[in-house]
């Protein structure tokens, strides 16, 4: 989509388990002002068994998004945006229901990649069966299952020598997707917000926060449409260093009718790192797995260097 007054030309570049490839349908794709295209790239990853898109313009600017679906009939899923390419990342929101776990890893970079996956569960943190001395190729985007992390929440920490990106699958996701899916994070920051979580007859929503490092605090408070978020109290949680813990969000006895519900979560002073994530819950399977996104009331950015402004003192 393009939101700007001038068209932008877009490319898709499509890297799979066979390596990248290209085709008449991911490059050259000009986006008019103001309007949207619909692209299908079946043809390029039919016979993939792995895939990563990178989307990126040589002029102008766009947004973009891809679904994947069993078929075209049904609604299937968003794909989460991974995150950029790093050395090591968090991926947070593993459910403690039972199912398949498949982890995509990107080397977007030639060097060949060597990655160790970390579990942090309730148990603490060690290194599960199948997620040490996993060994890829530059270039190529690989799902390796591990399977021993069915049935434990918390998170999993990816470490390798060279810059990856990654995402989980797990069991569930909503009608037409090939499951629920779960991408990295970053700590949150001040305070994180869920703008929107089903409640009662809609579903049930969990919280899954998880310290990979020193022992953290948070609380936890929760609204329904035209209540305030302030000054409630809330729940406090304690998570112990290098753990993780699941919370189950309820509402008051007198909001049990309400489908709908905000969540904040905010660091208590003196508290370690702490990632989160929100899992939509709807007749036992896991739909939609959303990291917690920091939402802070300031921004500080970085001293200026190396400008005149900067120089001159000004």
């Amino acid at each position: 989509m393009n939101a700007d007054s001038t068209p932008a030309d877009a490319h898709v570049s499509v890297q799979t388990d066979s390596g990248p490839r290209l085709g008449t349908a991911d490059s050259g794709i000009v986006v008019p002002p103001h309007a949207m295209i619909i692209q299908s790239l079946d043809k390029l990853v039919h016979s993939a068994r792995a895939a990563a898109f990178h989307v990126m313009t040589s002029s102008g600017r766009v947004v973009a998004a891809i679904r994947e679906s069993a078929s075209t009939t049904k609604p299937g899923i968003w794909l989460p945006a991974a995150q950029q390419p790093a050395t090591t990342q968090v991926l947070t929101g593993l459910p403690a229901t039972t199912g398949t776990r498949e982890l995509y890893i990107t080397v977007p970079g030639g060097a060949a990649a060597r990655v160790k996956v970390t579990a942090i569960t309730p148990r603490g943190s060690y290194q599960p069966t199948g997620g040490s001395g996993i060994s890829l190729l530059g270039h190529l985007t690989t799902g390796v299952s591990i399977p021993s992390l069915s049935g434990f929440p918390g998170s999993i920490k990816i470490s390798a020598n060279v810059p990856v990106t990654a995402v989980l699958e797990l069991s569930g996701g909503p009608p037409g997707a090939p499951g629920a899916f779960i991408a990295g994070s970053t700590a949150i920051t001040e305070q994180g917000v869920v703008a929107a979580s089903p409640a009662g007859s809609a579903g049930m929503t969990q919280l899954v926060l998880s310290a990979p490092g020193p022992a953290a605090s948070v609380r936890i408070v929760a609204a329904v449409p035209g209540s305030a978020l302030t000054g409630q109290p809330g729940q406090v949680v304690h998570i112990a260093a290098k753990s993780a813990t699941k919370v189950r969000i309820r509402l008051p006895k007198h909001d049990a009718k309400a489908t709908l519900m905000a969540i904040v979560v905010t660091p208590l002073p003196g508290s370690g790192p702490v990632y989160a994530a929100r899992l939509a819950v709807a007749g036992g399977s896991v739909l939609t797995v959303l990291p917690v996104i920091s939402s802070p009331t300031t921004i500080d950015l970085p001293n200026v260097r190396q400008s005149l402004v900067s120089v001159l003192g000004s």
